[in-house]
């Protein structure tokens, strides 16, 4: 049988990366989102399967232990990860496979999966990044505090070459990075 193509699509918190997903499913291309599973507490506009399963911390390390994630991290007191079931469900859709997770999740993925295309969704900024993520008003300040070490530290420039492409999405600009991301895909599913 013949794999899916996956698109591994990540950035800092910010970046636009789950909007920038929906986009593309919207655009017409036939394309699954893999749903991650989280222990964070819902987002007003979420629900159950969008973007994310919502599970307890204890469920969730319950399924650690059962060795049903293909990669899974702990992020801010939060558990994320993509279970092998969710992965397969996806896989079986026939579709194109986007895969959104973080950075450390891109090259855990990269490894499983070589084939995979990476596309590092960036913000123009770090200041454009906290500014979005304190609209989002769903982070304590402490939790800013501690996203801000490892949103400076993903930005470095010498991350960019782990990956097959880098976009920033710019302010403002949102339908030119889906486009970017769109025609990323068409190109590399010929």
């Amino acid at each position: 049988m013949r794999m899916n193509k996956i698109f591994v699509i990540f950035g800092v918190s910010g970046s636009g990366q789950d909007t920038v997903i929906e986009g593309v499913i919207v655009k017409g291309l036939k394309a699954v989102r893999v749903i991650t599973t989280a222990t964070r507490k819902m987002r007003p506009r979420e629900r159950l399967g969008q973007p994310y399963y919502f599970i307890s911390k204890k469920k969730f390390r319950g399924m650690i232990l059962a060795n049903r994630f293909i990669e899974w991290d702990l992020h801010y007191g939060d558990y994320y990860g993509c279970t092998y079931h969710e992965f397969e469900r996806a896989r079986k859709t026939g579709k194109i496979i986007l895969w959104k997770t973080d950075i450390k999740g891109a090259l855990t993925i990269k490894r499983k999966f070589p084939e995979a295309i990476t596309i590092y969704i960036k913000p123009p900024s770090l200041q454009v990044t906290l500014a979005r993520i304190r609209n989002r008003k769903t982070d304590s300040a402490e939790i800013i505090k501690k996203r801000l070490v490892d949103i400076k530290a993903y930005l470095k420039s010498e991350n960019d070459g782990k990956f097959d492409y880098v976009l920033v999405n710019y302010d403002g600009r949102l339908r030119e990075t889906v486009d970017k991301v769109a025609t990323i895909i068409r190109k590399n599913i010929i």
